[in-house]
């Protein structure tokens, strides 16, 4: 016979009854100690939930991400919202007077005692009351080998005590949430989404008959849960068969339904949740969170014929910079889209307008050469091309940025002066440009850059907000600085007007097209190179929205173009936007005039025009090549060259160009290198220097001042060139 002060379970039966029933009148004995007792609230506030809940700008539940993985956990759930059926069922199995006794059922007790001396399987007599207190004290819970009496005493004790400080309610509404079910499932919240797959106030009597089955023995196998679950309907005389709760049970067992079907903002959880049963309320939307994913997935399915797999859509709130919709890549990996880098394409051409236009190089309705042109560089010529492989000829600039010439586009850069461009793509939030700008070269013009949609839709929001710039957010507690100027509003609002113009874009992209909304809305597409990248990135008064397609793993794209890849998408989300309020044009900032315009010769229609004060023109006049004022397009006046230590000597060029009628030469520090017919290579050196256009007679016609920074390669002493 085992010793007294063995473990409980190790006794003889004649010594179990004996000893249980010794405890039983010590313990009536002794009066319920009140004082370690935890408080039913502090109980449920100290709870934690296995998983942080993401919660939409509504508090509406968005988005669950595991983060203990000890246990899976769903958070605290009321009595009230659970099936009445559960606890019918968990009472009727567990602890049948539970209502009428103090927290220790010594009727119970001593049946089990009796049935402990005359059967061969013990019979345990504790009460939800008894298995709540071992929940909640670690102290109190059986090791393999069972209880020691001293716990088991112990166990009693606060088993009177909880039932003298909480109400029936409480006790059954937190045993129903801290008990395990089966496996790694604790909880009514964890177990009637994991094996059933919904919540638990829509348990059945059946499910709920199986789930109280489970509590003596979580981990039984699936027979002896749908015999124990049979035996219980019998006593709840329950209209289940037996067959059915069989059927039922080997589902449960068989297919655990924890996993959510729809994940709709997997990276913002990453992003944002951190510790487990925290609730983090985002600035998403959730039905637009929703709606754009499954736009987006439309859509890729209508682009899976061409080769398209990802995207990603990112919706902005223009005057908070507020996230509205992150979606990442419509579900179909871990990647992030809204941060992973790509080819710009196109949609860096605005900001390269915009620049042309506030340094009053340009005006909306100045004409540029849509012909074929070559650019000498270090690395040899550089021959841009339209994307239709075609050319216009004379255009205005509305035109070339709305239908997005590529010719065009390069000429401007070449006139606005790549170190220019460069610096504003950065001053507009495109901190992925960290490399020089030689690095980009020309070809920065057509988006050679790499970007994600996250700054690039930013970028596009400055536009928006009239040239002012500040960040993003994705929780509404984020304190952001307060915006600032990086582009000139009159510029600003000029490029937005020609983005927003069906017509000037109907050149290249017809007059119905997707990015032709039903209220005024600015827009624009880009297709990198060798079409691996598709976006479509444009804003209306409230809202800016980008959108990109592609594949992750950077295969080409089979014959899509900036309407048929990225533009349905977006169009969609638009469109939903502003499903109850239209997009309304801008105000017309000061500095900005309206004016009427016709060309000669009629290049393009009459039309009226926007201009920065000072800049309008009623008549745009072609001139010959002969009649243009000579003009130095580069280096422009006080542009910085940097040296690159890292480029071999004999590759360090920086090329002069022009616009030049006949006769003239390049004189550089006062010293003649040659004609002005074409783009002059200069080996640079370090300083301050001046160039200019001189005629036969050594006159200067233009003239521009610039600077070289670094060390002298070689330490070349004269200019040359070739």
């Amino acid at each position: 016979m085992c010793a007294v002060s063995g473990p409980y379970g190790r006794a003889s039966p004649v010594l179990r009854a004996m000893l249980l029933a010794t405890l039983a009148w010590a313990a009536l004995s002794v009066p319920a100690a009140r004082a370690e007792v935890a408080t039913a609230e502090q109980v449920r506030r100290d709870y934690r939930a296995s998983e942080a809940q993401l919660l939409d700008r509504h508090g509406v539940a968005l988005q669950a991400l595991r983060i203990d993985m000890q246990g899976r956990r769903a958070p605290w759930v009321a009595l009230g919202d659970i099936s009445p059926a559960l606890p019918a069922a968990v009472l009727q199995a567990e602890d049948q007077r539970f209502y009428q006794h103090e927290g220790v059922d010594w009727s119970a007790a001593g049946k089990a005692a009796w049935d402990n001396l005359f059967r061969s399987r013990p019979r345990g007599a504790s009460t939800i009351t008894m298995q709540l207190a071992a929940l909640l004290d670690p102290r109190l819970q059986a090791a393999k080998q069972g209880r020691s009496w001293a716990q088991k005493w112990d166990q009693v004790q606060a088993a009177r005590a909880l039932d003298a400080s909480w109400s029936k309610q409480q006790i059954l509404e937190a045993y129903l949430n801290l008990v395990s079910f089966r496996g790694e499932l604790q909880g009514v919240g964890a177990a009637a989404r994991g094996l059933f797959g919904k919540v638990p106030s829509g348990l059945t009597l059946t499910e709920s008959m199986i789930l109280a089955s489970l509590l003596r023995a979580p981990n039984a196998a699936p027979a002896m849960v749908w015999q124990r679950a049979c035996a219980l309907s019998r006593e709840l005389r329950a209209p289940a068969t037996c067959s059915e709760i069989e059927l039922r049970t080997l589902v449960a067992m068989g297919k655990p339904q924890i996993a959510q079907e729809l994940t709709p903002a997997p990276q913002v959880a990453q992003q944002l949740l951190g510790r487990s049963g925290q609730n983090v309320r985002s600035t998403l939307d959730g039905q637009l969170q929703l709606f754009a994913q499954t736009a987006l997935r439309q859509q890729l399915m209508a682009l899976r014929e061409r080769n398209v797999g990802d995207g990603a859509v990112l919706v902005l709130d223009n005057a908070s910079g507020e996230i509205l919709a992150y979606v990442a890549n419509a579900g179909g990996s871990e990647i992030d889209g809204v941060t992973a880098l790509r080819q710009a394409g196109s949609t860096l051409k605005p900001f390269l307008y915009q620049l042309a236009l506030e340094r009053r190089l340009l005006t909306a309705a100045s004409v540029i050469d849509d012909s074929a042109i070559d650019i000498a560089t270090p690395t040899g010529l550089y021959v841009p091309q339209n994307y239709d492989k075609q050319f216009k000829g004379q255009v205005s600039v509305r035109t070339s940025l709305a239908s997005s010439l590529n010719v065009p586009a390069v000429r401007t850069l070449v006139m606005t002066g790549l170190e220019r461009f460069h610096s504003r793509l950065q001053q507009v939030g495109l901190s992925s440009l960290t490399e020089p700008p030689d690095y980009y070269g020309y070809s920065l013009a057509l988006g050679s850059a790499e970007v994600s949609l996250l700054e690039l839709t930013n970028a596009y929001r400055v536009l928006a907000n009239g040239g002012l710039y500040s960040g993003v957010k994705l929780t509404a507690s984020a304190q952001l600085p307060a915006p600032r100027r990086v582009l000139d509003a009159a510029a600003s609002f000029i490029v937005s007007d020609i983005l927003s113009d069906r017509a000037a874009r109907s050149v290249t992209f017809g007059l119905k097209n997707e990015l032709a909304t039903g209220f005024w809305s600015a827009v624009k597409t880009g297709t990198s190179k060798d079409m691996r990248d598709n976006w479509c990135i444009g804003y209306s008064d409230r809202y800016t929205v980008g959108v990109w397609v592609g594949n992750f793993d950077g295969q080409p794209m089979w014959d899509v173009s900036g309407v048929t890849g990225a533009a349905p998408a977006w169009r969609d989300v638009m469109d939903y936007l502003h499903r109850q309020q239209p997009g309304r044009a801008p105000a017309v900032p000061a500095g900005v005039q309206s004016r009427q315009i016709s060309y000669q010769p009629a290049l393009e229609n009459p039309r009226s025009e926007w201009f920065m004060a000072g800049t309008g023109s009623a008549v745009v006049t072609l001139v010959t090549q002969a009649q243009r004022v000579p003009t130095i397009i580069y280096p422009a006046e006080s542009t910085i060259i940097a040296i690159d230590p890292d480029m071999p000597e004999a590759v360090q060029r920086v090329f002069f160009q022009a616009q030049a009628g006949k006769g003239l030469s390049w004189q550089l520090d006062g010293t003649e290198l040659g004609q002005a017919g074409s783009a002059y290579a200069w080996h640079p050196t370090p300083g301050q220097h001046a160039l200019a256009l001189v005629d036969s007679a050594a006159r200067v016609v233009a003239s521009t001042r610039f600077q070289v920074r670094g060390s002298d390669p070689a330490g070349a002493a004269a200019p040359s060139g070739h």
